[in-house]
């Protein structure tokens, strides 16, 4: 099953992105590294509550 999940910038807490997780073989949050508009840097994402 999958499920969607929003992704939030570590540096400036912006949610920027927005993605699918599969639930059954990933139960920690997800954490990606992606392009944030507002710090205009690759920073660390991670998945919101």
């Amino acid at each position: 099953m999958r499920k969607k999940v929003v992704l939030a910038c570590s540096q400036c807490n912006s949610r920027n992105y927005s993605t699918m997780k599969n639930v059954v073989a990933t139960q920690e949050r997800l954490e990606m590294k992606k392009f944030c508009k507002v710090c205009n840097d690759h920073t660390l994402h991670r998945e919101t509550k």
